[in-house]
């Protein structure tokens, strides 16, 4: 069984996170040559009987979709994390369970995160999305853009609002979940809801019965009865370094956390990298917006997190887009993956060269990065301003704002 990439995706609730802030943050670990893009759908209406094509199956259209932001391997058509214009984040973990996980094509983890989006408008309202179609479709398929072997995984999500969590793992289409509204929670590769469960499949407990998993009579502890033999339940890293921050935490602490090496939730590994961060705020005052920034470039120690609001008229930024390929493109062809196309974007080719320079731990490659942690913090205090003003959002102010700060990023490089 293919090891599962080292994600995690953390949640902060006041008064552990502060201003009255719920605080999500996500990187995204994946293959090491595998390009994310940021990409904005406007909210639609769809005709009756349409379908939506995910990666790699259709499935029934629903008449309405929301506005999303997404943070997305560039080949498929979910999202490893995204938000939605209710305030729902999504953010999804590759886990490995006793129960291999089905090569056979469904829906992907990523592309049940997107459906989420576009279906909820609260978290509860996402996580029931996300357990129906599962019931529905199944999950299944190659999370990797790779010919030689199929690299399938059973999902874990982190749902969130400006009020709530949900946790949900997932085995095939049973599943479990907790509801979380105060603390901070933690989600990486392993499955990690034990006793306390708010919500499960019918036939959850069963079906663990029917594998010889579990007797029936001990306490049923998910975690123990789903986990492979060989996992270690360990606590997220990230988890340890939120906690001592309590009652203290902010934007600034959670992207400083995604930026940390040394305790491996910054993942940089011959496998593996960081491809891809997020971290969103979601005031629980709905008069103030929520804020989300993504970098859209690898390694978040050496990428700039940059502010998206939602409003009716937001720019596109094609410069995060990766090129189409169209019914051309070597993902959507059987057999899949034959040709690897180039999938970088404009941003990801123009930070391709501050990485090896601050990589090179030169005098300019310290520069280089001084300088773009300024660039952020300009952003982030901008974005403080907005949070603190008693005022509506004018929505013509922050329509451009991460078309903007893309744009200054790339000329900053050039």
């Amino acid at each position: 069984m293919a090891a599962a990439p080292p994600s995690c995706c953390l949640v902060a609730f006041p008064p552990c996170a502060k201003d009255g802030l719920v605080v999500f943050g996500k990187n995204s670990a994946r293959p090491r040559d595998e390009v994310q893009e940021v990409v904005y759908f406007p909210a639609a209406d769809h005709e009756p009987e349409s379908k939506v094509e995910c990666t790699y199956i259709s499935i029934d259209q629903v008449p309405k979709t929301h506005a999303i932001v997404l943070s997305r391997p560039a080949w498929l058509w979910g999202a490893e994390m995204g938000a939605n214009e209710h305030g729902v984040c999504i953010a999804n973990e590759a886990v490995n369970t006793r129960e291999p996980a089905a090569e056979t094509e469904a829906l992907l983890g990523m592309d049940l995160v997107r459906l989420g989006l576009e279906r909820g408008s609260t978290a509860k309202e996402a996580f029931d999305v996300i357990v129906a179609l599962l019931e529905e479709h199944g999950q299944g398929g190659s999370y990797y853009e790779d010919a030689g072997s199929c690299h399938s995984f059973q999902s874990a999500y982190l749902i969130v609002d400006r009020e709530e969590a949900w946790v949900l793992e997932t085995v095939g289409k049973y599943w479990a979940a907790e509801r979380v509204t105060e603390g901070i929670k933690c989600i990486c590769n392993q499955l990690s809801l034990t006793t306390k469960i708010d919500a499960e499949h019918p036939e959850l407990r069963s079906y663990a019965q029917s594998q010889g998993w579990w007797t029936g009579e001990d306490e049923f502890n998910f975690s123990e009865v789903f986990s492979p033999a060989d996992d270690h339940l360990h606590c997220c890293a990230g988890k340890d370094s939120l906690e001592k921050q309590e009652e203290s935490i902010t934007v600034q602490t959670m992207i400083d956390i995604l930026r940390d090496k040394a305790s491996g939730v910054c993942v940089d590994s011959e496998t593996f990298l960081t491809t891809a961060s997020a971290v969103s705020v979601l005031p629980q005052s709905r008069s103030s917006p929520c804020i989300h920034y993504f970098t859209g470039t690898p390694d978040p120690s050496r990428s700039i997190f940059k502010p998206f609001i939602f409003v009716d008229d937001v720019k596109l930024v094609p410069k995060t887009q990766s090129p189409c390929f169209g019914d051309d493109d070597p993902a959507k062809k059987e057999p899949r993956f034959q040709e690897k196309p180039d999938r970088r974007h404009e941003l990801y080719k123009a930070h391709e060269w501050a990485r090896v320079v601050i990589a090179s731990g030169q005098e300019q490659g310290r520069k280089l990065r001084k300088t773009m942690l300024e660039l952020e913090k300009q952003g982030l205090e901008a974005m403080d301003e907005i949070l603190a003003s008693p005022g509506p959002l004018d929505p013509a102010e922050v329509g451009d704002l991460f078309y903007d700060c893309v744009d200054t990023e790339i000329k900053f490089f050039k």
